[in-house]
């Protein structure tokens, strides 16, 4: 994000944040508005709905763009290097966007079907490039062949557990005992999967 934030950044952070404390549905775009500094007519011709303005922060603020990026360009076809990559990158966005995350979480039943679609959309993105990456490691001999649907899942599910234990407490879990917990688990599964 630049130094600045754009309006829109202004009024999908003031989202967030406002979202986040008093939930979906006790949130108005007036003290979004507020929040964010701007009138509601300008909230407005920017996003035109609430229901618009949460699609927007997670598509904007979720992980799947920055884990399409590492898949595309950092990952080196070394497994236990890969795998630290990406639970590292993935912990590291998760936290930065515990709010957002929180919102889905708290809202399930209550927010709009196509945010709730919005907010699925990068872990099936995560889903389907960590199965690519998978197949291609077991293609080259770099991975146990198996199932790799049912590897990815078990590695999103490992992490978003991790992540899941500390998000309701008061600050994130340690920077030391979350790379303790990357470092090991990461050990482990690869050595479930080397061949």
């Amino acid at each position: 994000m630049n130094a600045t934030p754009t309006t829109s950044e202004k009024i999908l952070l003031a989202t967030i944040s406002l979202m986040a404390e008093k939930g979906y549905d006790s949130t108005t775009t007036k003290e979004i508005a507020l929040a964010a500094g701007v009138n509601e007519v300008t909230l407005f011709r920017h996003f035109g709905t609430k229901e618009k303005l949460l699609e927007a922060a997670f598509s904007q603020f979720h992980y799947g763009n920055e884990m399409t990026m590492l898949f595309n360009e950092s990952l080196k076809g070394h497994l236990h290097e890969d795998l630290l990559a990406i639970s590292r990158t993935y912990h590291a966005i998760m936290n930065r966007n515990r709010e957002l995350i929180s919102i889905a979480l708290k809202g399930s039943s209550t927010l709009p079907d196509s945010v709730l679609q919005e907010a699925s959309r990068n872990p099936k993105s995560l889903k389907n490039l960590l199965v690519d990456y998978l197949t291609r490691m077991s293609s080259e001999d770099k991975a146990v062949s198996s199932n790799p649907e049912i590897q990815a899942l078990s590695f999103m599910w490992m992490n978003y557990g991790a992540f899941i234990s500390g998000l309701n407490t008061k600050e994130a879990v340690s920077e030391n005992t979350l790379d303790e917990f990357i470092e090991e688990s990461v050990r482990l599964f690869t050595k479930a999967l080397s061949p």
